[in-house]
């Protein structure tokens, strides 16, 4: 039980960590390129859904009860959503990153 909680809160923390990342190239992005911003943002999206997955196994594993199966469970529902939608949308915007730099060179 005690290796299973390190990897869950090593996961928290890493997805935590990645979301910050993402976040703050975000920002710094320069705004001459709103496709590398948004692709971004959803690399940012998908590191929330993945702590929010891990965050909800988490709890399961400690506690027990109705009430914290249920909430857990639409923590992990909810988190493997937007991390998909935003693995798709990262997906969909990197095929233009490469255009997107190439039309700013000038």
């Amino acid at each position: 039980m005690g290796t299973v909680n390190f990897l869950f809160v090593f996961g928290i923390v890493a997805s935590g960590v990645f979301y910050f990342v993402f976040k703050t190239r975000q920002f710094r992005t320069s705004h001459m390129f709103p496709i590398r911003k948004k692709m971004y943002a959803s690399m940012a999206g998908s590191a929330l859904g993945a702590l929010l997955i891990f965050f909800g196994l988490n709890q399961i594993l400690f506690f027990e009860g109705i009430l914290t199966y249920v909430v857990a469970g639409i923590f992990i529902v909810f988190g493997g959503y937007v991390a998909i939608f935003n693995l798709k949308a990262k997906k969909h915007y990197k095929q233009f990153v490469e255009e997107e730099r190439a039309l700013n060179e000038n």
